[in-house]
């Protein structure tokens, strides 16, 4: 993988296990690399999905990409709180500054109040029977869920208000200091 920078531009491309597109997001800004993973900012971010329609997020999000772990993590900053989605998936690579992964369907919601729900399941069965998803990747999937709902429960990062709180910050500094409309 090439040196990236924070501040940097990325697109994101979020696959299906047989190769498929599923959905894209035109903008991810870098605000941080870890060694297992990286941070990214956004807002008002256009979506286009596979079967061609898009729309733009609503509200400054945190995305959490993981470099070994099957999920990824978006803090969404809303009115009333922060919102938690995570997309049980590949752990991310980057090609020619695209983040991309493959999404396995299943999902899990955290609400402000600490509260969780698993959405998804009947979507997850069906793609597990239609592309044949693996044995052992059914079990590392369910055994990342389990791992990330018992992050959410303890609160560790990042599941806290004032890690989504500090990125969004750092992202809005970076927006004036390149004086960008991402």
């Amino acid at each position: 993988m090439k040196k990236i920078f924070k501040g940097e531009k990325f697109i994101i491309h979020s696959y299906k296990h047989d190769g498929s597109i599923h959905r894209a997001w035109d903008e991810a800004v870098l605000l941080e690399e870890h060694d297992d993973y990286l941070v990214f900012g956004n807002e008002k971010t256009r979506v286009i999905e596979s079967d061609g329609r898009t729309w733009k997020t609503k509200e400054p999000a945190i995305l959490f990409f993981y470099k070994n772990n099957w999920f990824n993590v978006i803090g969404q900053c809303k009115k009333d709180g922060i919102y938690y989605y995570c997309n049980m998936a590949s752990p991310f690579v980057i090609e020619d500054m695209t983040i991309k992964y493959i999404d396995y369907d299943l999902d899990l919601r955290v609400f402000p109040d600490g509260s969780f729900k698993i959405l998804d399941r009947g979507e997850y069965n069906y793609h597990k029977s239609k592309m044949k998803y693996p044995d052992d990747i059914d079990m590392i999937l369910k055994d990342e869920l389990s791992r990330l709902i018992e992050m959410a429960r303890e609160k560790k990062p990042p599941f806290q208000k004032e890690i989504i709180e500090k990125y969004h910050l750092e992202y809005e500094t970076i927006k004036k200091q390149k004086n960008m409309n991402y």
